[in-house]
């Protein structure tokens, strides 16, 4: 599977003309099928360079060939058409009431240009795409701009092609990523080049715009220096080289959501990067993690979400106590003792009962089940079953199974229950090597 994605900006028009072309291999022989599509108009279709009908019916995109499309077989989608990032179409099953607004804004602008969140599933409101993390793909982006502006993507630059009042900037993937994880940005940026472990390239986007008058670049420049070193960190706690041909951050002069993004080779984040080390660092450790728990092996589904979340908060806290900025032990303490609560409100971790509380709700319970299971099978084991389950599912997608067989496999041990009570159950398991923690008793709302 792969996708060819353009898109071309203008200054003082939302909308942007754009084309995407798709290639995959039929499951089955089809004589219809359909992509995710939303807050775009849809100007052509075809498959295997024919016209097709097409229909957009809520955020389907139903699409019909001409001729049969034969099991085993690859075939060739392409759809032009315009986005508009005025368009912020509320997420189905999100849950919110009548009138209220998307909390989760696709199209983030910028005073120069625009970055887009592609969470929890809203990057077919970028691109028309089959938008769900167990479908991955390899992505070529080519973005044009202004001359003043540069085009900002995940993947290596490949080409850059000037004409007389724009540039055309190409990007590529060497790996396949997860849709919600592509970086497009178009703005004006302090470009920071580094090299990390083993002479992996870095390259860093950081806003030059004002915000309310004031500009953040620098503040923003400190925190991305230290991504060599954190790299450095997180390899030797994991074990593994960096996932990705190419890793950098991408600072936006906006406020993001107030959130930071793992988009695949080039994590996102908005203002708050120009925080103070101590507030910011552990956030830079988390998006990094999720480059290989997250990004590199994907949740097969929205119920394995923990895989990806309590990965990266497991990890963002360890690397916030090696600097000093916490005690890990009165934290986790903390976070034990409200555990009850959390589950009684949103519901265990691997089958939580709203989409909201899949994003935000998982890396906590699952930081505390990884601290006890390294407690239980000791330090140098825990990272033969992360080494062992990294390996075997890269560049795909993994299950609460997958982790729960392969943490079995490596340890000799059945931690099968353990893992039941942690990620199922309705109360707090008890916290390994701590029997005096206790879980505070859930209150009704």
């Amino acid at each position: 599977m792969s996708y060819d994605v353009s898109l071309g900006y203008q200054v003082g028009t939302t909308k942007m003309p754009g084309a995407v072309t798709m290639r995959a291999v039929a499951t089955q022989s089809l004589s219809r099928f359909s992509v995710d599509s939303a807050g775009q108009r849809i100007q052509r279709v075809s498959v295997n360079g024919r016209e097709a009908k097409y229909k957009l019916a809520g955020e389907k995109l139903a699409i019909t060939p001409t001729r049969t499309l034969y099991r085993h077989l690859p075939f060739t989608v392409r759809i032009v058409y315009t986005a508009d990032r005025a368009q912020n179409p509320v997420p189905p099953g999100l849950g919110l009431p009548p009138g209220v607004a998307n909390p989760f804004t696709v199209w983030n602008e910028t005073p120069d240009g625009f970055g887009v969140m592609g969470q929890p599933n809203r990057s077919h409101v970028v691109f028309p795409s089959n938008d769900h993390p167990s479908d991955k793909a390899q992505y070529t982006i080519h973005i044009t701009t202004p001359n003043d502006r540069t085009g900002v993507a995940g993947g290596r630059l490949v080409a850059e092609y000037k004409h007389p009042k724009t540039t055309t900037w190409v990007y590529r993937t060497q790996h396949p990523i997860k849709t919600d994880v592509v970086a497009i940005a178009v703005g004006k940026f302090r470009e920071i080049r580094q090299t990390g472990p083993h002479g992996l390239p870095i390259r860093s986007y950081l806003g030059l715009a004002k915000f309310q008058g004031k500009r953040y670049t620098d503040a923003m420049q400190a925190n991305a220096l230290e991504t060599p070193h954190q790299l450095a960190w997180l390899e030797r706690q994991i074990g593994r080289p960096f996932p990705y041909e190419q890793y950098g951050v991408l600072g936006l002069t906006t406020i993001y959501d107030g959130v930071a993004l793992e988009t695949a080779g080039l994590s996102t984040f908005g203002l708050p990067l120009s925080l103070p080390a101590k507030d910011e660092a552990g956030t830079l450790v988390h998006e990094m993690t999720h480059q290989y728990f997250g990004d590199a092996v994907s949740p097969k589904s929205w119920d394995d979400m923990w895989i990806s979340e309590g990965h990266a908060r497991y990890y963002e806290r360890k690397y916030d106590a090696s600097r000093g900025f916490t005690d890990l032990n009165a934290e986790l303490k903390g976070l034990y003792e409200s555990d009850q609560q959390s589950r009684h409100d949103f519901g265990p971790m691997g089958h939580l009962n709203g989409q909201l509380a899949v994003l935000f709700d998982t890396d906590v319970p699952g930081q505390l089940m990884l601290t006890g299971l390294n407690t239980i099978v000791g330090e140098q084991t825990f990272r033969r079953i992360e080494q062992t389950f990294y390996d075997r599912y890269r560049d795909g997608n993994a299950s609460t199974q997958d982790y729960i067989d392969t943490a079995n496999e490596v340890s000799g041990r059945d931690l099968t229950q353990y893992f039941d009570s942690w990620i199922y159950g309705k109360t707090t398991p008890p916290m390994p090597g701590h029997p005096d923690w206790h879980s505070t008793p859930a209150k009704a709302a």
